[in-house]
């Protein structure tokens, strides 16, 4: 079994990619050569990244028109605020609440500055929700994959995780030191084979790193299989839950309860940036992990207190969650009838979750498709290469539950619009 040197991630942004092959670059011609990429594609409109929106998150925003220098409304399909909290009138009193009683932060770490009775609630909460016996809160949920890889793996462990792993888990393998191999996405049988191989010739520790849900193509780890083989092994199974906490499941405590695995995975990530539609993350499981994550995970001991006013909006949320389940329900309902519109307008979907990706063929300049989308008031993000291969480039539909069902009209029509005829696209600047 090979040794993974790469980490590559599923979101690895490798700027070396699409420099001149063989050329090496100073710092400064590096920065030159970036700018004059950016600045030209500026010029053709074909940098839709930044775009600055003068509203709440909500089914509809008001962005920064470039051309007119005024805001217009756009319907927003780029978004992972699933089910519509990030302008919940409960959650913003809450949050004033919280800044009154609070203020605004604590000003240093928690293990040696502390943190509110806000935070402890919210880590209760939390382990409640993903039914694990504690939970501890990270600045980011960058920060928390970051934290918990490097903070449990050493250089004496193994990690094999599927190849469509976040970056942000690949770069906590890197931080580990561990020794790392791929399996091919979502594929059981390779993860078992390399569980039976790294159990023949090693005796330590051995984790296994998937998602529940992907955020690039919007579908599922078996997490059932997995765990099943997991404990087969002796493996440590690592979940990334960004995606799947708030919306998956009967009652959306995640993809552990959508799998019926609750109980069965040892560490679980969460993050506040999806349906929570804040800022943070969070690692739930036993005590004597979070325990040990506190003081071992460097991204945790050199962060400050996450802002009160971020544990409120959360807390919140799960309230909201609890008191209005339509809102899960009503999501559900957008993901097939937009998956019915879509399909009448030509496109191929797959998966049951928020996300959905569609596919660009390589001779349509994505970019040019993009600034279409944008004049025709869609906000969707198009992922491109080097961020995915080539054959890989697609637009990522994130669906909220306040999307209406002529909103989702709008979004298949002028998808359609778009890639009608494809071919006659000019290539990319």
């Amino acid at each position: 079994m090979k040794e993974d040197t790469a980490c590559g991630g599923g979101e690895n942004f490798d700027l070396h990619s699409i420099m001149e092959s063989g050329r090496r670059f100073s710092f400064k011609e590096k920065m030159a050569y970036f700018r004059q990429i950016t600045d030209q594609l500026d010029e053709h409109h074909q940098l839709m990244y930044m775009r600055m929106i003068g509203s709440a998150a909500d089914r509809e925003v008001l962005v920064y028109d470039e051309e007119t220098g005024r805001m217009r409304p756009m319907l927003m399909f780029g978004s992972n605020n699933y089910l519509g909290l990030a302008n919940h009138p409960y959650i913003k009193e809450q949050v004033k609440k919280a800044a009154q009683q609070f203020g605004t932060g604590i000003g240093g770490p928690p293990l040696l500055n502390g943190y509110t009775s806000l935070h402890r609630r919210l880590e209760e909460r939390l382990a409640e929700l993903k039914k694990t016996e504690s939970a501890m809160i990270f600045a980011s949920g960058y920060a928390a994959n970051l934290g918990l890889v490097s903070g449990l793996a050493d250089k004496d462990a193994i990690l094999i995780y599927d190849a469509y792993s976040h970056a942000s888990f690949t770069d906590g393998i890197k931080l580990s030191g561990a020794k790392s191999f791929r399996f091919p996405h979502n594929s059981m049988p390779a993860l078992e084979e390399k569980l039976r191989i790294a159990r023949l010739t090693n005796h330590g520790d051995i984790f296994v790193g998937v998602e529940g849900i992907y955020s690039m193509d919007g579908d599922a780890a078996p997490l059932d299989e997995t765990a099943a083989i997991c404990e087969k092994y002796g493996a440590i199974l690592l979940v990334d839950d960004a995606h799947g906490t708030g919306v998956a499941g009967k009652t959306g405590r995640g993809s552990e309860e959508a799998f019926g695995v609750e109980g069965k995975v040892d560490v679980i990530m969460g993050t506040f940036s999806k349906t929570f539609a804040v800022t943070g993350g969070f690692v739930a499981a036993s005590a004597d992990i979070i325990n040990y994550l506190r003081f071992y995970a460097r991204s945790y001991m050199f962060s400050a207190t996450v802002s009160p006013l971020i544990i409120a909006a959360v807390d919140a949320a799960l309230d909201v969650m609890q008191r209005e389940p339509e809102r899960l329900e009503q999501l559900r309902q957008n993901i097939v009838y937009a998956h019915a519109c879509l399909e009448r307008s030509g496109f191929t979907v797959s998966g049951n979750s928020a996300i959905i990706p569609i596919p660009v063929p390589q001779n349509m300049n994505i970019r040019k498709a993009a600034y279409d989308l944008h004049r025709m008031g869609i906000f969707l993000n198009s992922i491109e290469y080097p961020a995915v291969p080539l054959s890989g480039q697609r637009f990522r539909v994130s669906l909220m539950a306040t999307h209406t069902r002529g909103d989702i009209d709008r979004l298949a029509e002028a998808l359609a619009e778009v890639w009608i005829p494809a071919g006659e696209h000019e290539h990319a600047v």
